[in-house]
């Protein structure tokens, strides 16, 4: 089993894509992360989805549980609107992982050595031109390999 085999559509999105429109991909199509293009199209690095709850989960809330469970259920379902006008660029990490990458004929057990090392659950399938193929979630890959 090959990573071309392996490979989905999987969305993308840029710097400049509103955070709020990535957070809602992530919600509805139940993604680990989105993948990140630059401004040629070519993918560049992950967006995880937990990088979108930093941005929007107050720092205080991180800093301290207990100060999370004095906030009743309306205003915590009120965060993910506080992402405003912040894009895509603004909930990175200013060092952003670099992209787990796999050549086509990548194989189903190298592809899982990356995503440990790695310790991403999405890798992108790339060409020798820097054309994305696809994806490989964690999730896909396992059942591919368990035969589910």
């Amino acid at each position: 089993m090959r990573a071309r085999d392996l490979a989905a559509a999987f969305p993308t999105v840029g710097l400049d894509t509103p955070a709020i429109e990535a957070a809602r991909l992530l919600a509805g199509q139940d993604l680990p992360g989105l993948i990140v293009v630059d401004e040629r199209g070519f993918p560049s690095t992950v967006l995880a989805g937990t990088q979108v709850l930093r941005m929007a989960i107050p720092q205080y809330c991180q800093d301290d549980p207990t100060l999370a469970r004095v906030v009743d259920e309306a205003a915590a379902d009120l965060f993910l609107r506080e992402l405003g006008d912040r894009t895509v660029a603004a909930a990175l990490p200013r060092r952003a992982p670099d992209l787990a990458v796999v050549a086509p004929d990548a194989t189903a057990l190298e592809i899982a050595a990356l995503m440990a090392r790695t310790r991403t659950p999405l890798v992108a399938v790339v060409d020798a031109d820097r054309t994305m193929l696809g994806a490989i979630t964690l999730d896909a890959l396992l059942d591919r390999m368990l035969d589910t």
